[in-house]
């Protein structure tokens, strides 16, 4: 169950300084003398919890390409419990501020959102759209290009970590396209450290790679955020 954006934010600041005082063999997270950073056991299903600077040291560093990429290749907004609400659907009822009704085919009416991007407040679904938080074809610059179809749906349609989906302004959203934290970073600075720890988080989820100058926006950017411990199940 995806809980609305505002009350995970909440759990997860006050929660976090208790994250520091988890024993780090919990989550095999292990510290290494040699690099300074730690060494994750990297089993899917498993649930591990380290800083996000050692998460992102973590995370290969390989040169992107792009070829043979197509949006299609990543089936998304399925309905995987066939309630009649899509992926899609399933986000913005979470994240509403105003709960919507759902009427037939799961069509929105009236509800509120907040779109973290941008510091809006929307009255409107169709104002909104679903960002995948890590685009469709940069995971697939990042190493999904291996995956199989099964496992790009599971991608783009990822309810299980509510970092992965986001609802945010259609304009926010369109603004940022397929780019990386090279590139784009949201309209809204307050929310930056917010974003780069979650674009971390989502890339050690599924094992992703980094490109070296994604590697460097993304450690100068957290170099001015908290050192939080971000904790996260793997899919891959």
């Amino acid at each position: 169950m995806r809980f609305a954006r505002t009350r995970r934010t909440l759990i997860a600041a006050l929660f976090a300084p208790l994250a520091l005082l988890t024993p780090a063999t919990a989550h095999a997270a292990v510290a290494s003398p040699a690099s300074g950073h730690h060494a994750v056991h990297r089993a899917p299903g498993e649930t591990i919890t380290l800083p996000v600077r050692d998460a992102l040291a973590a995370l290969p560093v390989v040169d992107e390409s792009r070829a043979g990429y197509s949006r299609d290749k990543f089936r998304h907004w399925s309905d995987a419990d066939r309630n009649g609400c899509n992926a899609r659907a399933e986000v913005l009822l979470a994240e509403a501020v105003t709960t919507p009704e759902v009427g037939p085919k799961c069509a929105l009416t009236g509800g509120s959102w907040y779109s973290p991007y941008d510091d809006r407040y929307l009255d409107s679904a169709s104002k909104l759209d679903v960002d995948h938080l890590v685009p469709l074809a940069e995971a697939w610059d990042s190493g999904a290009s291996a995956w199989t179809a099964k496992e790009r749906e599971a991608y783009a349609n990822d309810l299980d970590d509510p970092r992965a989906l986001i609802a945010v302004s259609a304009a926010s959203n369109r603004s940022k396209a397929d780019k990386d934290p090279t590139d784009w970073l949201p309209p809204y600075s307050p929310y930056w450290c917010e974003y780069v720890t979650d674009w971390v988080a989502d890339k050690t989820r599924y094992q992703l790679s980094v490109d070296p100058a994604e590697q460097d926006a993304l450690t100068e950017q957290l170099a001015a955020c908290p050192d939080r411990p971000i904790t996260v199940t793997l899919a891959r």
